[in-house]
């Protein structure tokens, strides 16, 4: 367990079970399905993702800023290309009884919002060019408005298993400067 101070959101008495059960499916995933990011040769020795343990201090109230005129950013990719997004969100949160934030971005046409980090696990317990977290919200956010953010669900991206993938890397604007315990540890190979 953590000893991050800072507002939390009650997950209640089924969240961590909810939370090893998705961890499974996706270790299933992984490891079964033919369009698995793991190549084919490696899958014998592949014996599930390793993660941090389930832990309610990362997952995080944040105050919402919404940009009314998203900026479009271009990520540079682990191919050394480029995407383009556009800059939606902030979000606000404490941990360790500091003040962080990250960037949500979402590409045209899409619902969901993209939140990639970096932080001082990157590298060493974590994949090495960073982490991700999809959001779905429902309905419309409002500047000011509170939602969770679940460190807990955070995942590498498909390129930390093959580099047949593109995949964007966290701008500095989302490198953390703390420690995030939480979700996918390093790739096991």
């Amino acid at each position: 367990m953590s000893d991050n101070q800072g507002p939390t959101v009650d997950v209640g008495d089924q969240w961590a079970e909810e939370l090893r059960r998705n961890r499974a499916e996706k270790d299933e995933f992984l490891d079964e399905h033919r369009q698995s990011p793991i190549p084919p040769e490696k899958r014998d020795e592949f014996d599930g993702l390793a993660y941090f343990d389930p832990d309610p201090a990362y997952r995080v109230k944040t105050t919402v800023h919404v940009f009314e005129d998203p900026e479009t950013v271009d990520l540079e990719t682990s191919d050394g290309r480029t995407v383009s997004y556009n800059r939606v969100f902030r979000f606000e949160f404490e941990l360790d009884g500091e003040s962080h934030a990250l960037h949500g971005y979402r590409q045209e046409g899409d619902d969901s919002i993209f939140v990639p980090f970096r932080d001082k696990t990157t590298g060493q317990q974590s994949y090495k060019d960073g982490r991700y977290m999809d959001l779905e919200l429902d309905g419309e956010i409002q500047d000011g408005d509170t939602i969770a953010l679940d460190f807990n669900l955070a995942y590498s991206p498909f390129c930390a298993y093959s580099e047949t993938f593109s995949c964007p890397l966290p701008p500095e604007e989302n490198w953390l400067e703390t420690t995030i315990e939480a979700g996918e540890r390093a790739p096991p190979f």
